[in-house]
């Protein structure tokens, strides 16, 4: 059981009528009880938006390492692209080469 759980649970049995304690000693457990609540709110406040930053963080840096590797694949298509452009063209010149010397062979 978390500790303001307990905490607020004492406070409420406390506050009844039924207690026999001082009255100034209900009051500063009261405060004391509300500060640590506090104190342990603003911790996990604190630890949430920080996880949320990181989250933010990571998946910025996973956009970006997205980005970069769909560029890659870009690049890698045009380079792809261009070789096989290349290869098409030297083949035609060895087809029209080999033409050629076919028709001064037979003419």
């Amino acid at each position: 059981m978390p500790l303001w759980v307990f905490l607020f649970v004492i406070l409420t049995l406390s506050s009844g009528s039924h207690c026999s304690l001082p009255p100034s000693l209900p009051l500063r457990m009261r405060r004391y009880a509300d500060a640590i609540f506090t104190n342990s709110y603003r911790k996990v406040l604190g630890q949430l938006s920080t996880r949320k930053l990181l989250q933010d963080i990571m998946s910025r840096q996973q956009g970006e390492r997205n980005q970069e590797q769909g560029a890659r694949v870009r690049l890698g298509r045009q380079v792809d692209g261009v070789w096989a452009e290349q290869k098409q063209m030297a083949l035609e010149s060895v087809l029209v080469a080999l033409l050629q010397k076919h028709r001064n062979f037979q003419g």
